[in-house]
């Protein structure tokens, strides 16, 4: 149980999408959630370094009683990657909000509070992440997020808790959308948790993927929900193997 909470492991997939700019090729994606009280180990940066284009927290980067200097650490081990952007948790809110965003800046971490960011190709083709707060505040706005983009792009929604996936509409034109949360149930037992083990799967034409988390939060320990980051390879094209 305690191997699998510390486990290092990178889930490698490759989704295609029929509407994503062609002229991108290929964008590297690595997603990472739940990290909490954990430190990102140098083996985890060592298997992705050089094959990131864009990295994406989604949600709990902390909790009560982290110490903000492991924030910071853990920061600059995903810089190492590629640029950063950081979408609030509930377990985010634990600490003093104004001293975690004052941290992102100084980083040149871009956080995602119902806002979006885009990419532009050579070609002048954009795509968009968006993020929303998390659910338990009451106020991620999905629509707030989509003020800035353009009505046909290809749209990436990361929010902490998958239950925002009920409150998509489709006229929203959200393609994949990325979260954690559920710590994969964390502790099964029996086969039996009060959550389903992470996955990628497919509703209301989009693309959902729910992570493990990598860190744990209560007790740190896992059994049958072992801890987990993504490098999502994001190309366009018409087959999903899931």
């Amino acid at each position: 149980m305690f191997k699998e909470a510390f486990a290092d492991r990178v889930v490698y997939q490759e989704l295609q999408f029929v509407d994503f700019p062609e002229s991108f090729g290929e964008v590297n994606l690595f997603f990472i959630s739940d990290i909490h009280r954990r430190r990102i180990s140098d083996q985890i940066i060592e298997k992705v370094k050089g094959n990131v284009d864009i990295v994406i927290i989604g949600g709990d980067m902390t909790e009560k009683g982290v110490p903000l200097e492991r924030v910071k650490d853990n920061i600059l081990q995903l810089k190492k990657l590629g640029p950063v952007i950081f979408v609030r948790g509930n377990n985010d809110y634990e600490i003093e909000i104004p001293l975690l965003d004052s941290l992102f800046l100084s980083l040149d971490v871009k956080v995602l509070v119902n806002r979006s960011i885009f990419f532009e190709s050579k070609q002048g083709e954009r795509f968009y992440i968006l993020g929303v707060d998390d659910l338990s505040t009451n106020r991620a706005d999905i629509d707030q997020a989509l003020i800035e983009t353009d009505d046909n792009s290809f749209k990436i929604l990361v929010s902490h808790n998958p239950e925002m996936n009920r409150k998509i509409r489709e006229d929203q034109g959200i393609s994949l959308m990325l979260s954690g949360h559920t710590h994969g149930g964390q502790i099964h037992i029996l086969g039996f948790s009060l959550y389903e083990k992470g996955r990628l799967k497919r509703e209301h034409n989009r693309t959902i993927l729910i992570s493990n988390g990598y860190g744990t939060t209560g007790v740190p320990l896992r059994l049958g929900a072992k801890a987990e980051t993504h490098l999502l390879t994001i190309c366009q094209g018409h087959n999903q193997s899931f």
